[in-house]
């Protein structure tokens, strides 16, 4: 398995609508981050500040000029859906992520340790 190349697939496809923040995230974001608390709308994030509509993208996601690379602009306040990103080497297949290798469908437990490594600072 392949460290993150940054390519921004997983903050693309889960932009839309397809990530959370847990109660404790946005309270804390209310009361340490508002530049980040101003996307949430009834307990939704990535809403639009004037129009309380779903934005497309992640408003924090960064595309760095001439590169197919990404970042977060919040990294170290993004919500555990982020942080957590990939749980599964079933989800990254699914997901076409770029961590995954062929070695990896071949051994599902190792890629199962590999993955976990890889992610252990995210994660703990």
């Amino acid at each position: 398995m392949k460290d993150c190349n940054s390519c921004g697939k997983c903050c693309i496809k889960y932009s839309n609508g397809g990530l959370s923040a847990a109660k404790h995230e946005i309270d804390e974001w209310e009361e340490y981050n508002p530049e980040i608390f101003q996307y949430v709308k009834d307990g939704l994030i990535w809403m639009d500040p004037k129009t309380s509509e779903p934005i497309t993208l992640c408003p924090f996601l960064t595309k760095q000029k001439d590169t197919k690379i990404y970042t977060c602009d919040i990294y170290f306040d993004r919500p555990d859906d982020c942080r957590y990103y990939p749980s599964t080497v079933d989800e990254m297949i699914a997901d076409d992520c770029e961590m995954i290798e062929k070695k990896d469908l071949l051994d599902a437990k190792k890629a199962r340790i590999a993955l976990d490594l890889i992610m252990s600072d995210s994660r703990g």
